[in-house]
């Protein structure tokens, strides 16, 4: 195949057009440099296929750049949302670039996400759902929650105090209960909660 023409589009990338003047597909200005593509530069299918795989890397590491440069991401949270766009091959070497670059790590991720959910009274339990379906390996939850939040019935006592404790005084413990239970705590750590509330309101 002859690459015929090139012409740049109204986004900066290159439009690649065969022989026959028809459209093929566009690629970065870098690859372009790099591949030495110019206008009659003939191609097999594969040489192609290797031309487009290069620029859709390219265009997916850029795209990565774009989304850390916004917020935090989870190596498997920004490989599903690079997958929206690309192939899984290319947005598995966008996500193995950030690693290399160390612009995403899943360790710290846990550790500050975990303590962004506790300072919000959420549960060890709400904590540790949260984070793996995010990608976060068992181990990096272990670490974090370790790391990051505090007991259980701390988390419990302090929603209780803020949200239920005119339930409390009506006598529906139980309805506090399941609220709690609802919200991931374990019923020991309920139980230690309410113990402490009625011992700080003697």
């Amino acid at each position: 195949m002859t690459i015929s023409r090139i012409q740049e589009t109204k986004r900066g990338r290159m439009s690649l057009f065969d022989e026959n003047d028809e459209f093929l597909f566009s690629i970065d200005t870098e690859t372009l440099a790099k591949t030495h593509i110019k206008e009659g530069t003939k191609l097999s299918p594969l040489e192609l296929d290797a031309v487009r795989q290069q620029s859709d890397e390219r265009k997916a590491k850029d795209k990565a750049l774009y989304y850390i440069s916004m917020r935090d991401y989870a190596s498997k949270e920004l490989f599903d949302k690079l997958a929206l766009k690309f192939d899984a091959d290319t947005c598995a070497a966008a996500v193995a670039e950030m690693q290399r670059l160390d612009l995403i790590n899943d360790a710290a991720f846990a550790v500050h996400r975990a303590k962004y959910l506790a300072k919000q009274n959420k549960s060890v339990s709400t904590i540790k759902q949260t984070l793996a379906q995010k990608g976060i390996s068992k181990e990096d939850i272990a670490a974090a929650l370790d790391e990051a939040t505090p007991a259980d019935d701390d988390a419990c006592c302090a929603i209780i105090k803020k949200s239920y404790m005119r339930k409390l005084e009506n006598g529906d413990t139980d309805k506090v209960i399941a609220a709690m239970a609802r919200r991931g705590f374990s019923y020991g750590a309920i139980k230690a909660a309410l113990e402490r509330v009625n011992e700080e309101a003697l």
